[in-house]
């Protein structure tokens, strides 16, 4: 199916978590998962398990490992004060107060001008300063035995397309009519998961079969990329990597960068 749930088959050889909890209409937020993450991870471990996480999402996985800044409280008069000012004005007071947060955003980028002031005239302190704090983190409480798998492209691309027909044919259609049914609203974010807009359209007669396995292929193997490229270069430069393609034959050496074959 398009949600990615285990099957059956996949269940009956390994117990999996946090999949298919949260219904659709409720958005989930980075933090919102970590939280969740963690109480199963604890809950893992108080059974003398060991808990593998699996996953591609590299600001999830950060957020759990490394904690997330805390988010500061904005006065809501300095808010009411900033949002009414014209957006030049603003950058120019952020200039002088945040040069650093000033010259990386883009003069009419009034949003972003606007909350890296309102965080600077609230707390004294830059947008930059508080990013930098993270709080939350499991990181070092926990004997992290990471890998990370970054096979041939060509290799990853053609099971990313073979697994999207996989999906449109094994019930990710009706997935997607269940939710248009549902008639949720258009901008969360459940109606911009890959694959749903493509599949929509085929519901609605706007694209054929073929057209809508291809948009959704595309899709997923964008997706992949931007992936692969964070993790080829944004974790520690001590974190294994894996480059093969990975199958039976390859997996004993993959369980070797470990330092388990069990």
């Amino acid at each position: 199916m398009l949600s990615a749930a285990p099957t059956a088959n996949e269940l009956a050889r390994a117990e999996h978590r946090l999949y298919g909890v949260l219904d659709g209409k409720v958005p989930c937020s980075t933090a919102d998962w970590a939280e969740m993450a963690k109480r199963e991870i604890a809950d893992i471990h108080s059974s003398g398990r060991r808990p593998v996480l699996v996953g591609g999402t590299g600001l999830y996985l950060r957020t759990l490992l490394d904690g997330i800044a805390p988010m500061p409280r904005i006065d809501p008069e300095v808010r009411r004060r900033v949002r009414e000012a014209q957006v030049e004005e603003n950058r120019v007071k952020l200039e002088a107060l945040d040069p650093e947060a000033s010259a990386r955003l883009k003069p009419r980028d009034s949003a972003r001008i606007s909350r890296a002031l309102e965080v600077i005239l609230s707390t004294g302190r830059t947008l930059g300063e508080w990013q930098q704090r993270r709080e939350g983190g499991i990181a070092d409480q926990i004997d992290l035995r990471p890998l990370i798998l970054l096979p041939p492209r060509d290799w990853l691309y053609e099971r990313c397309d073979e697994r999207f027909v996989r999906m449109f044919d094994g019930g990710a259609v009706a997935e997607v009519a269940a939710l248009l049914a549902r008639n949720v609203n258009p901008n969360l974010p459940i109606t911009r998961a890959i694959g749903v807009p493509a599949i929509a359209a085929y519901l609605r007669g706007e694209l054929t079969r073929e057209q809508a396995i291809a948009a959704g292929q595309q899709a997923t193997r964008r997706y992949a990329k931007r992936q692969y490229t964070w993790f080829a270069h944004q974790p520690p430069a001590g974190w294994p990597r894996f480059t093969e393609a990975l199958d039976e034959s390859t997996m004993p050496r993959a369980l070797e960068l470990l330092g388990t074959k069990d």
